[in-house]
């Protein structure tokens, strides 16, 4: 028994994986950050290369133009260097822009919204030698090494077979122009990217599932740890029998209060005790407002006597409703009959008891 309790074998709770986060560890993989920022300047280059172009050949075609008027003073040349570089910041911003927002969805993708500051804070251990070794030659560096090699050849592989099923048009380049040359080799390097970059994503997507299986099964609890997080989250067992006497004597308050509206309580006759309402205006059949077995029950019936409430004594009626009806309840149709012969017996007595008082 003491060893099967000390075996991880229990999922990790909400409480223990939130801890986790808390303190940056999180199922993540720097190769699907890479995959994405990748893939999307990628395809932002495709479409942004044209415009880009121009706009710094128009900028270099200014500069050119504008050189032989320019001042060469130290002054003038920070003022020149600083325009320079806000406007080929401003040409770049939404390429720039792009790619920090693929990095940030790829982060949100792995692990959700975090921020805190504890993988920042400085660990010795980092900067001992001996244990940089020991995790460079442990089973998980040479699993690590064995992926990116695996990771290594699928690349390569898709950059061949790219550049193979287009190796027949490199000889006619011979006789095209620059343009044409350029144009078949950008073309040609945006395949291999896009393609090479679908590859690395999907390695990284099984890499993820991977780590993050691997992220669950450490932090796996034992039966021991989950019983005792529970009893902890809960409270200590003092506070706890002190809330739930709370509760309970809130409770019987609340229902002491409804029985002097109730119509009629039914007894066992000691035992139990069912106080029921009824309102046919507004009801569709009695409710129990009020039941208890011994004290409880003596407590109903105390109450009922003080408010004049006729009590009835129906041994297997009584404990009927008190099992299968709960407080607040209507009556199950079952009991409609004999509900209905009591109450009017109680109608009638309210009525002899009427006309006797006038």
């Amino acid at each position: 028994m003491a060893a099967s309790d000390a075996e991880k074998t229990e999922k990790p709770t909400p409480k223990r994986i939130q801890r986790a986060r808390e303190e940056g560890n999180v199922p993540k993989t720097q190769d699907l950050n890479s995959a994405i920022i990748l893939l999307t300047s990628t395809i932002l280059l495709y479409f942004m290369i044209g415009g880009l172009m121009r706009n710094l050949i128009e900028f270099f075609h200014i500069f050119w133009r504008e050189i032989p008027f320019f001042e060469f003073t130290v002054d003038n040349m920070q003022k020149y260097f600083a325009a320079g570089c806000l406007k080929i910041a401003a040409m770049l911003a939404p390429f720039l822009l792009a790619i920090l927002a693929a990095g940030i969805l790829a982060n949100i993708i792995q692990f959700g919204l975090l921020f805190t500051t504890k993988t920042l804070q400085p660990r010795l251990d980092r900067l001992n030698p001996l244990n940089g070794f020991s995790r460079l030659f442990s089973a998980r560096g040479v699993v690590d090494l064995l992926k990116n090699i695996l990771k290594l050849a699928l690349v390569g592989f898709v950059a061949y077979w790219t550049i193979k099923a287009d190796f027949y048009k490199f000889i006619p380049l011979l006789d095209q122009s620059l343009e044409q040359i350029v144009t078949f080799l950008g073309l040609l390097t945006y395949k291999v990217a896009l393609r090479t970059s679908i590859m690395i994503l999907l390695l990284a997507i099984l890499d993820f599932i991977w780590i993050k299986y691997k992220y669950i099964k450490d932090l796996k609890m034992t039966k021991q740890e989950v019983k005792e997080e529970h009893r902890q989250s809960e409270g200590p067992p003092e506070v706890k029998s002190q809330i739930r006497r709370v509760q309970f004597k809130t409770a019987m308050n609340r229902m002491m209060r409804e029985v002097p509206a109730a119509e009629v309580v039914i007894t066992n006759p000691t035992h139990l005790a069912v106080a029921l309402k009824y309102d046919g205006a507004k009801m569709d059949a009695p409710i129990v407002v009020a039941k208890g077995a011994r004290k409880i029950a003596e407590k109903i019936k105390q109450i009922a006597e003080e408010h004049n409430i006729p009590i009835v004594e129906n041994k297997t009626l009584a404990q009927s409703l008190f099992k299968s009806v709960e407080i607040g309840q209507m009556i199950p149709p079952q009991f409609f009959a004999a509900i209905a012969e009591i109450l009017a017996f109680v109608y009638r007595l309210k009525g002899k008891h009427a006309a006797s008082a006038a």
